[in-house]
This record gives C-alpha cells, sequence and structure tokens, in this order.
C-alpha cells in the first residue's frame, strides 16, 4: 500500500469515536542503578534516579487510540485512594474524559510498581484486586456503555482478570453492539475467556489461546492455524487474530490464513504492545479498512512501541515514519 494510502487511513482515524471498557490500571516506574547486594537479604540494591506514573490495561488502550487522533471513550473502575487521584490527574493532562471512572470504594486502583535499573526490570509489585464488581456497580458499568453506544464506531474490550468484565456484563455489551453493528474487539485474559462468543474481532496471544484450549502450542503456522479453528468452533468471531511475539500474528478469517511478520529488530520492552494492537485494530474496523491491512498497520503500531520503555502510545506520526521504512524493506 503506497504511503498517501496509509496516510489516508491514519487521517481518517481522525473522525472516529472509540468506546474501551475494562480493566484501568495505573503504572508506576521506578528508575536507578544497581551498584550493591542487600548486607539483609541475597537481592540487588536499587538507588532511585526518578519515578514515573503512567496508563496502563484498558486505560492504555485509550490513550493509543486518542494518541491516533480519534475521540475516545473510556469506562472501568478505581478505588477511592490516592492512586485514583494520580489516575484522574493523568486523564487530565493527556486529554482523556474522566467520566467513566466509576469508583468502587471497595477495592484499590490497580497498580503495577515495576523498579528498573538501567533499562532492566528488577521486580514488580501489584497492587490489585481481582474479585468481580458487585451488581451495583456492574450496572453502572451497563448504565455508562448505554449511555454513549448511539455515539461510538467501534468498541473495544480490554481484559485483564481484575473484575470489571464480568460475564453478564461481556453478554450484554457484545449484544448491544451487534444489534447496531457496532464492531466489538476483544484482548482476553483466561478467566471468561469463552464468554466473548460472536465479536467481531477476538485477539489472544499465543499462550492464552494455548492455555484455553489445553493444549501445547508450538510457534510454528501449522499448529497456530489448527488451534484457530478450534478455537473459532467455540468463540464463533468473526475474526480471529493471535499474536506470536518475535514471530507477528496471524488472522484467521472465514477459514483462511494471513500470517503477518514482525517488524521490530530493536525491542527494548514489550509492555503495552497489545494494547496497542487492539487499539489501532479498532480504529480501521471502524475506518472499514480490510483485516489484512487493518492487522499489519496494527503490527507496525506494536513494533514502534517495542523500541520503548514501558506502555508508550504510538502516534500518527511514527507510525506513518515506521510504515514508510517497513515499505523499504
Amino acid at each position: 500500500m503506497p504511503t498517501n494510502s496509509i496516510k489516508n487511513i491514519l487521517d481518517s482515524f481522525q473522525s472516529r469515536r472509540i468506546a474501551v471498557i475494562g480493566d484501568i490500571m495505573l503504572d508506576k516506574y521506578i528508575f536507578g542503578h544497581v551498584s550493591r547486594i542487600s548486607p539483609e537479604y541475597p537481592v540487588p540494591v536499587v538507588d532511585v534516579t526518578h519515578e514515573d506514573h503512567r496508563l496502563g490495561g484498558a486505560a492504555n488502550v485509550a490513550l493509543n487510540t486518542l494518541s491516533l487522533g480519534a475521540e475516545t471513550l473510556l469506562i472501568g473502575i478505581t478505588g477511592a485512594d490516592g492512586n485514583r487521584e494520580i489516575l484522574l490527574d493523568l486523564f487530565r493532562s493527556r486529554g482523556l474524559a474522566t467520566e467513566g471512572l466509576i469508583c468502587d470504594p471497595s477495592r484499590p486502583t490497580t497498580c503495577k510498581t515495576r523498579i528498573l535499573s538501567q533499562n532492566h526490570h528488577i521486580t514488580r509489585v501489584d497492587f490489585e484486586s481481582r474479585k468481580e464488581v458487585d451488581a451495583t456497580i456492574g450496572q453502572a458499568i451497563v448504565d455508562s456503555f448505554d449511555a454513549i453506544i448511539n455515539s461510538i464506531d467501534a468498541v473495544v474490550l480490554e481484559d485483564y482478570n481484575k473484575g470489571v468484565l464480568a460475564a453478564p456484563i461481556i453478554q450484554h455489551l457484545i449484544t448491544s453492539a451487534k444489534r447496531r453493528n457496532i464492531p466489538i474487539l476483544v484482548d482476553p485474559k483466561l478467566q471468561n475467556f469463552f464468554a466473548y462468543r460472536g465479536c467481531s474481532v477476538f485477539k489472544p496471544n499465543l499462550l492464552e489461546m494455548a492455555a484455553s484450549l489445553g493444549i501445547v502450542l508450538h510457534n510454528n503456522d501449522d499448529e497456530v492455524e489448527n488451534a484457530c479453528l478450534r478455537l473459532q468452533e467455540k468463540i464463533e468471531a468473526e475474526t480471529i487474530i493471535v499474536t506470536r511475539g518475535e514471530k507477528g500474528m496471524t488472522i484467521c478469517n472465514n477459514g483462511s490464513f494471513t500470517h503477518i511478520a514482525a517488524t521490530s529488530l530493536d525491542v527494548v520492552d514489550v509492555s503495552g504492545a497489545g494494547d496497542t494492537v487492539i487499539g489501532t485494530l479498532a480504529l480501521g474496523a471502524a475506518t472499514g479498512i480490510d483485516i489484512v491491512t487493518n492487522a499489519t498497520i496494527a503490527n507496525i503500531a506494536a513494533g514502534t512501541v517495542c523500541q520503548e520503555v514501558g506502555a508508550v502510545p504510538v502516534s500518527a506520526e511514527k507510525l506513518l515514519k515506521a510504515y514508510q521504512e517497513h515499505l523499504q524493506l
């Protein structure tokens, strides 16, 4: 596809309205360097140089679609704590609406704290609850979605198994979107994996697909294709896209397969790459481009964010440049 065509596609993203529903996270990064081992326990001591807070999970998906120019509406839950306030500040500073942030005082705001030395991860500390939301919070999620559904062009369900996307909520969201012919794209995790029956695009990674089917999967095309066919019998999605790490991704659409090679040769950090893929796919679905072109653009977008530390959204400028470089390979 020539450069002017990809530019037209990226320009068309700016007229779209995307809804993202799922598990919102705060990503905290503590940067430093290791120069000694603790005398108390045989663990490295990190001398902290600086800290950073970023949007993670469903919020990072929303940040990606927003960064590519689309109006983005995010629905999820937080606790009633200091990390919620940090999230609110991040939302406002990045231009994300905060109306969809539902407060649930019974649980903490999900926070992932990563400690790094010279861009290498030392450890991660998680504050979170994995229990499903109660009926009151669940109804608030559904009501928030129903209030915007007639004004959106695509829906992303971003599931990290932190309790937002319970089975009854999933069924309501998919049914409502399908009734209006709105594409609904899913980034699943193991719990409720098969609850997303009938979605437009289902995007597991290789390990998630293997675990859900109870099989051992080697990362070769034949085994991946057979697994996709088995998964399709259970999930009945219009399209399955399996992300395969260094081997790129595989598209299963109407029983036919397309394999797309990974593009990034300089991988620094894969954090957030899946968020970038699903966000870019949603914009392509909202625009109506064919699934192979859509997945190719999403694959290149993921390659660009893998070159930076932490979950960083892709911009239209970076994506256009990466696509131009891809054409020259």
